[in-house]
């Protein structure tokens, strides 16, 4: 069964319950989440003028494709509120798909591994938590060499405040 990494983020609302809520909601309809980092806050990439982020780091056993696992990770959104209005907005879930077994793909629709993972430590880091020696497909280093070479500076906190 394959094994995918799914990073999920939020910032409004109770960022905590909807991530909690999310992880129950993704192990019905995406796979066995069987790993779960813990809880990183972050200022917003990208759009910076928004509230901080919560993101969690998931590891998924799926019996479904990349397509399917992202239709199950774009209903999860919604299920949480998601409106999609501002690129890089607010939001009260965003669940992305950075990595699918050693899957290379890039469609109009889906880009595996994430295409920006390697410039994100809000990403790197929960993942790190929890894969840090998967290799990345495409780029043939492991996260951890990733997160150690990552040149975004935005500091990432553990909720249980330990810096990273």
């Amino acid at each position: 069964m394959p094994t995918a990494y799914l990073l999920m983020g939020s910032n409004l609302g109770d960022r905590a319950a909807t991530l909690q809520t999310a992880v129950g909601e993704l192990g019905r309809t995406a796979g066995s989440v069987t790993a779960a980092s813990g809880l990183y806050e972050t200022a917003a990439w990208g759009l910076t003028e928004q509230p901080a982020f919560l993101n969690q780091a998931l590891k998924v056993q799926t019996s479904l494709s990349p397509a399917q696992l992202l239709a199950a990770c774009l209903a999860a959104e919604q299920h949480a509120g998601r409106l999609r209005l501002v690129r890089w907005g607010a939001r009260t879930l965003d669940v992305d798909i950075l990595l699918y077994d050693d899957l290379v793909l890039n469609t109009p629709k889906l880009q595996l591994p994430h295409p920006r993972l390697p410039e994100r430590r809000f990403a790197l880091l929960p993942l790190a938590e929890i894969a840090e020696t998967v290799v990345h497909p495409g780029l043939r280093r492991t996260v951890a060499e990733l997160l150690a070479e990552c040149p975004d500076e935005l500091t990432v906190t553990r909720v249980d405040g330990e810096p990273r």
